[in-house]
């Protein structure tokens, strides 16, 4: 369930001292400077698993974090930043980096921190235990503070998976949700790391993977485990070999099957079968989370969408007797006039 906070509904003169006090319970003790009255500013907490994911929309905004004495490095956490919209600059042990729209940095929250911005901006935060982190990116040297631009193709597919993430969190299940994880952290490992993202093993690989994938889709059970038994790989080395794509394979499977139900809902063949049977036939084991992930795909809820093709096939039936019997009407016309 997610945490909301925004300044929309209070008076100009509680806003500030509002945002500052649901500010540290998200950040902890920390010093912030408004550098105009008028301030105006959100605040939303989603959870990944218990990993919280927090979206800040503000009007310019400078704050100074400092840890508490019982926060060390090794008991702390890390938090990956995704900067959304506007420029944001973060400083920490004597580095500095200017975020814009796509770029994303690491900090440690066990230490000294700030960030300071002059315009309107929007910044996504994942906090992560070090521990948690170090394991994903199998190393304890954190890069603190190092921009990870979005003008890279690895870079812009952390700033997407990140913000689909922090979309779809609330509606996915635990499976889907460490196989989000898997990929980010493998996206993130590729951010910082010498290789730049390539792609192990060959694109040949990934493209074994996703005809597999492709050919099971609508088994129930499919997933990392299986799929990665099946190339003879790890599941490791499986979300590294998925993760230049900026799809993890969750969604890549959620996305295949939600086209097959499009299709099957739009097709006369299986006019006999609810909802629930065409879903459950391509994978889906949730009815209320199928139709959720239906409408934000297409824009509209698997029923209305199949009361539209209904509309659609008896409009294009009429279509199709009216230019038959027009036919019918002219090939008379040219047979009298023949005898």
């Amino acid at each position: 369930m997610s945490q909301l906070f925004s300044t929309e509904l209070l008076p100009v003169s509680d806003r500030i001292d509002a945002w500052q006090w649901n500010a540290q319970q998200v950040c902890g003790d920390c010093r912030i400077q408004f550098p105009s009255n008028s301030f105006h500013g959100s605040i939303e907490i989603r959870h990944a698993s218990k990993l919280p994911l927090t979206r800040f929309s503000s009007s310019p905004i400078s704050f100074w974090k400092w840890p508490q004495d019982t926060v060390s490095t090794q008991n702390g956490s890390c938090i990956v930043i995704t900067q959304l919209a506007g420029a944001r600059r973060y400083r920490q042990d004597r580095e500095e980096v200017l975020l814009k729209p796509g770029d994303s940095t690491i900090v440690d929250s066990a230490r000294p921190w700030s960030s300071t911005c002059g315009t309107n901006c929007v910044r996504l935060y994942l906090r992560v235990p070090r521990w948690m982190l170090e394991s994903g990116l199998r190393t304890s040297a954190i890069p603190i503070a190092q921009k990870i631009s979005g003008g890279t193709a690895v870079g812009a597919n952390l700033s997407r998976l990140s913000l689909r993430l922090y979309d779809e969190a609330e509606w996915m299940n635990d499976t889907e949700v460490a196989d989000a994880l898997d990929s980010y952290f493998e996206i993130l490992a590729a951010c910082i790391g010498e290789d730049g993202g390539s792609l192990p093993g060959g694109s040949d690989l990934g493209g074994q993977v996703l005809r597999f994938v492709d050919t099971h889709i609508s088994e129930p059970t499919l997933g990392p485990c299986q799929v990665a038994s099946a190339m003879g790989i790890s599941v490791r080395h499986l979300h590294r070999v998925l993760s230049v794509t900026g799809n993890t394979l969750g969604q890549y499977i959620r996305g295949r099957r939600l086209e097959q139900c499009r299709l099957d809902l739009s097709d006369p063949r299986f006019a006999g079968r609810t909802i629930t049977e065409i879903a459950f036939s391509r994978g889906f084991s949730d009815a209320a989370h199928f139709s959720h992930l239906f409408r934000r795909r297409f824009g509209v809820s698997p029923r209305a969408f199949r009361a539209q093709a209904r509309i659609s096939l008896r409009h294009s039936m009429k279509c199709d007797g009216v230019r038959l019997l027009l036919h019918r009407d002219a090939s008379a016309f040219d047979d009298s006039r023949l005898n």
